[in-house]
Protein backbone atom coordinates (compact mmCIF):
# COMPACT_ATOMS: atom_id res chain seq x y z
CA UNK A 1 0.00 0.00 0.00
CA UNK A 2 1.39 3.37 -0.97
CA UNK A 3 2.34 5.60 1.90
CA UNK A 4 0.24 8.73 2.43
CA UNK A 5 1.95 11.88 1.21
CA UNK A 6 3.43 14.00 3.96
CA UNK A 7 1.55 17.26 4.57
CA UNK A 8 3.13 20.37 3.11
CA UNK A 9 5.02 22.60 5.46
CA UNK A 10 4.30 26.29 5.87
CA UNK A 11 7.60 27.01 4.12
CA UNK A 12 6.60 24.90 1.09
CA UNK A 13 3.21 26.58 0.77
CA UNK A 14 4.81 29.99 1.14
CA UNK A 15 7.44 29.18 -1.48
CA UNK A 16 4.78 27.94 -3.92
CA UNK A 17 2.67 31.08 -3.50
CA UNK A 18 5.71 33.27 -4.06
CA UNK A 19 6.34 31.54 -7.37
CA UNK A 20 2.60 31.59 -8.29
CA UNK A 21 1.27 34.94 -7.02
CA UNK A 22 -1.92 34.58 -9.10
CA UNK A 23 -2.93 31.32 -7.39
CA UNK A 24 -5.83 32.84 -5.41
CA UNK A 25 -7.02 34.70 -8.49
CA UNK A 26 -7.28 31.36 -10.28
CA UNK A 27 -8.95 29.74 -7.27
CA UNK A 28 -11.10 32.50 -5.69
CA UNK A 29 -13.32 29.94 -3.94
CA UNK A 30 -10.42 29.23 -1.56
CA UNK A 31 -10.74 32.72 -0.11
CA UNK A 32 -14.04 31.70 1.48
CA UNK A 33 -12.27 28.81 3.24
CA UNK A 34 -9.32 30.76 4.58
CA UNK A 35 -9.27 32.14 8.10
CA UNK A 36 -8.64 35.86 7.76
CA UNK A 37 -5.99 37.41 10.04
CA UNK A 38 -7.03 40.17 12.38
CA UNK A 39 -6.02 43.65 11.37
CA UNK A 40 -2.52 44.42 12.60
CA UNK A 41 -2.01 40.88 13.89
CA UNK A 42 1.57 40.83 12.63
CA UNK A 43 2.28 44.42 11.80
CA UNK A 44 2.52 45.15 8.09
CA UNK A 45 3.92 41.75 7.15
CA UNK A 46 0.46 40.13 6.54
CA UNK A 47 -1.84 41.21 3.70
CA UNK A 48 -5.38 42.11 4.80
CA UNK A 49 -7.42 39.25 3.32
CA UNK A 50 -10.52 40.47 5.12
CA UNK A 51 -10.83 43.24 2.57
CA UNK A 52 -10.62 40.71 -0.27
CA UNK A 53 -13.19 38.41 1.32
CA UNK A 54 -15.53 41.30 2.13
CA UNK A 55 -15.31 42.51 -1.46
CA UNK A 56 -16.21 39.03 -2.68
CA UNK A 57 -19.18 38.88 -0.32
CA UNK A 58 -20.26 42.35 -1.45
CA UNK A 59 -20.24 41.24 -5.10
CA UNK A 60 -22.27 38.14 -4.27
CA UNK A 61 -24.76 40.25 -2.34
CA UNK A 62 -25.11 42.63 -5.29
CA UNK A 63 -25.73 39.67 -7.61
CA UNK A 64 -28.43 38.33 -5.28
CA UNK A 65 -29.99 41.78 -5.04
CA UNK A 66 -29.99 42.07 -8.83
CA UNK A 67 -31.71 38.70 -9.15
CA UNK A 68 -34.35 39.73 -6.61
CA UNK A 69 -35.00 43.04 -8.38
CA UNK A 70 -35.31 41.23 -11.73
CA UNK A 71 -37.81 38.79 -10.20
CA UNK A 72 -39.87 41.63 -8.73
CA UNK A 73 -39.86 43.53 -12.03
CA UNK A 74 -40.91 40.42 -13.94
CA UNK A 75 -43.72 39.74 -11.47
CA UNK A 76 -44.99 43.30 -11.74
CA UNK A 77 -44.88 43.09 -15.53
CA UNK A 78 -46.84 39.83 -15.48
CA UNK A 79 -49.46 41.32 -13.17
CA UNK A 80 -49.76 44.37 -15.41
CA UNK A 81 -50.23 42.20 -18.51
CA UNK A 82 -52.84 40.12 -16.69
CA UNK A 83 -54.79 43.25 -15.73
CA UNK A 84 -54.64 44.59 -19.29
CA UNK A 85 -55.76 41.22 -20.67
CA UNK A 86 -58.79 41.31 -18.37
CA UNK A 87 -59.64 44.79 -19.66
CA UNK A 88 -59.38 43.56 -23.25
CA UNK A 89 -61.61 40.56 -22.46
CA UNK A 90 -64.32 42.80 -21.01
CA UNK A 91 -64.21 44.99 -24.13
CA UNK A 92 -64.58 41.94 -26.39
CA UNK A 93 -67.50 40.56 -24.39
CA UNK A 94 -69.27 43.93 -24.62
CA UNK A 95 -69.18 43.93 -28.45
CA UNK A 96 -72.62 43.60 -30.05
CA UNK A 97 -71.71 42.72 -33.62
CA UNK A 98 -68.86 41.54 -35.77
CA UNK A 99 -68.15 45.11 -36.80
CA UNK A 100 -67.88 46.14 -33.15
CA UNK A 101 -65.68 43.13 -32.38
CA UNK A 102 -63.24 43.99 -35.17
CA UNK A 103 -63.14 47.59 -33.95
CA UNK A 104 -62.57 46.45 -30.35
CA UNK A 105 -59.60 44.35 -31.45
CA UNK A 106 -58.16 47.43 -33.14
CA UNK A 107 -58.67 49.48 -30.00
CA UNK A 108 -57.22 46.97 -27.51
CA UNK A 109 -53.93 46.64 -29.41
CA UNK A 110 -52.51 49.32 -27.13
CA UNK A 111 -53.38 47.22 -24.07
CA UNK A 112 -51.11 44.48 -25.41
CA UNK A 113 -48.50 47.08 -26.41
CA UNK A 114 -48.59 46.03 -30.07
CA UNK A 115 -49.30 48.01 -33.22
CA UNK A 116 -52.02 45.90 -34.79
CA UNK A 117 -54.43 43.07 -33.97
CA UNK A 118 -56.49 41.50 -36.74
CA UNK A 119 -59.16 38.83 -36.85
CA UNK A 120 -58.50 36.40 -39.70
CA UNK A 121 -61.15 33.84 -40.72
CA UNK A 122 -61.14 31.19 -43.42
CA UNK A 123 -64.10 32.59 -45.36
CA UNK A 124 -62.43 33.71 -48.59
CA UNK A 125 -64.13 31.01 -50.66
CA UNK A 126 -67.63 31.22 -49.14
CA UNK A 127 -70.16 33.74 -47.96
CA UNK A 128 -71.17 33.82 -44.30
CA UNK A 129 -73.30 36.95 -43.89
CA UNK A 130 -73.10 36.86 -40.10
CA UNK A 131 -69.34 37.20 -40.27
CA UNK A 132 -69.22 40.10 -42.70
CA UNK A 133 -67.29 42.95 -41.12
CA UNK A 134 -65.11 45.71 -42.47
CA UNK A 135 -61.49 45.18 -41.50
CA UNK A 136 -61.76 41.42 -40.99
CA UNK A 137 -59.11 39.49 -42.93
CA UNK A 138 -60.45 36.64 -45.07
CA UNK A 139 -58.26 33.61 -45.66
CA UNK A 140 -58.64 30.59 -47.97
CA UNK A 141 -59.53 27.27 -46.39
CA UNK A 142 -56.51 25.50 -44.94
CA UNK A 143 -54.54 28.70 -44.34
CA UNK A 144 -54.45 28.27 -40.55
CA UNK A 145 -53.15 24.72 -40.77
CA UNK A 146 -50.50 25.88 -43.22
CA UNK A 147 -49.41 28.74 -40.95
CA UNK A 148 -49.66 27.06 -37.55
CA UNK A 149 -49.22 23.36 -38.24
CA UNK A 150 -50.24 21.51 -35.07
CA UNK A 151 -49.54 24.52 -32.82
CA UNK A 152 -52.18 26.71 -31.21
CA UNK A 153 -49.84 29.69 -30.89
CA UNK A 154 -46.91 30.70 -33.07
CA UNK A 155 -44.43 33.43 -32.06
CA UNK A 156 -42.02 34.97 -34.53
CA UNK A 157 -39.33 37.54 -33.75
CA UNK A 158 -37.38 39.53 -36.35
CA UNK A 159 -39.98 38.64 -38.98
CA UNK A 160 -41.89 40.67 -41.56
CA UNK A 161 -45.67 40.94 -41.51
CA UNK A 162 -47.84 39.29 -44.16
CA UNK A 163 -50.36 41.54 -45.90
CA UNK A 164 -52.83 38.63 -45.94
CA UNK A 165 -52.82 38.76 -42.13
CA UNK A 166 -52.14 42.40 -41.30
CA UNK A 167 -53.45 44.24 -44.33
CA UNK A 168 -52.14 47.78 -44.75
CA UNK A 169 -50.28 47.56 -41.42
CA UNK A 170 -48.05 44.71 -42.65
CA UNK A 171 -45.03 46.96 -43.47
CA UNK A 172 -44.91 48.04 -39.81
CA UNK A 173 -44.69 44.52 -38.42
CA UNK A 174 -41.29 43.22 -37.34
CA UNK A 175 -42.46 40.46 -34.96
CA UNK A 176 -45.82 38.79 -34.54
CA UNK A 177 -47.95 36.21 -32.75
CA UNK A 178 -50.58 33.99 -34.36
CA UNK A 179 -53.18 32.28 -32.16
CA UNK A 180 -55.60 29.69 -33.51
CA UNK A 181 -59.38 30.05 -33.31
CA UNK A 182 -60.95 26.60 -33.05
CA UNK A 183 -63.29 25.62 -35.85
CA UNK A 184 -66.39 23.45 -35.78
CA UNK A 185 -69.79 22.95 -37.36
CA UNK A 186 -70.60 26.18 -39.21
CA UNK A 187 -67.54 27.63 -37.52
CA UNK A 188 -64.76 28.55 -39.90
CA UNK A 189 -61.16 28.17 -38.92
CA UNK A 190 -59.33 31.34 -38.07
CA UNK A 191 -56.68 33.04 -36.04
CA UNK A 192 -55.78 36.20 -34.21
CA UNK A 193 -52.74 38.01 -35.56
CA UNK A 194 -50.86 40.42 -33.29
CA UNK A 195 -48.06 42.44 -34.86
CA UNK A 196 -45.45 44.78 -33.40
CA UNK A 197 -42.86 47.08 -34.91
CA UNK A 198 -40.50 45.90 -32.14
CA UNK A 199 -38.63 42.91 -33.55
CA UNK A 200 -38.12 41.56 -30.03
CA UNK A 201 -41.73 41.90 -28.87
CA UNK A 202 -42.45 38.26 -29.66
CA UNK A 203 -39.86 35.53 -29.34
CA UNK A 204 -40.03 31.73 -29.29
CA UNK A 205 -40.18 30.45 -25.73
CA UNK A 206 -42.30 33.27 -24.31
CA UNK A 207 -45.32 32.37 -22.18
CA UNK A 208 -48.59 32.26 -24.14
CA UNK A 209 -51.18 31.46 -21.46
CA UNK A 210 -52.79 34.92 -21.40
CA UNK A 211 -52.80 35.16 -25.19
CA UNK A 212 -54.45 31.73 -25.43
CA UNK A 213 -57.09 32.79 -22.88
CA UNK A 214 -57.85 36.00 -24.78
CA UNK A 215 -58.09 34.04 -28.03
CA UNK A 216 -60.67 31.68 -26.53
CA UNK A 217 -62.76 34.70 -25.52
CA UNK A 218 -62.55 36.16 -29.03
CA UNK A 219 -63.49 32.75 -30.40
CA UNK A 220 -66.60 32.74 -28.18
CA UNK A 221 -67.52 36.24 -29.40
CA UNK A 222 -67.16 35.20 -33.05
CA UNK A 223 -69.34 32.13 -32.55
CA UNK A 224 -72.11 34.28 -31.07
CA UNK A 225 -72.76 35.76 -34.51
CA UNK A 226 -73.14 32.39 -36.20
CA UNK A 227 -76.77 31.21 -35.98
Amino acid sequence: MAEAAAPLSDEQVTAYLRVHPDFLQRHPDLLMRLAAPARGASGDRIADLQQVMNERLRRELEELRGCAEHLITTQRSNMSLQTRTHQAVLAVLASRSMDELVQVLTDVAQLFEVDVITLCLETADEVIPELAAAGMMRLPRGSCAELLGDRDVLLRGSASGDAALFGAAAPLVRSYALARLLSGERRPGGLLALGSRDEHCYQAGQGTELLSFFTRVVEYAVHRWIT
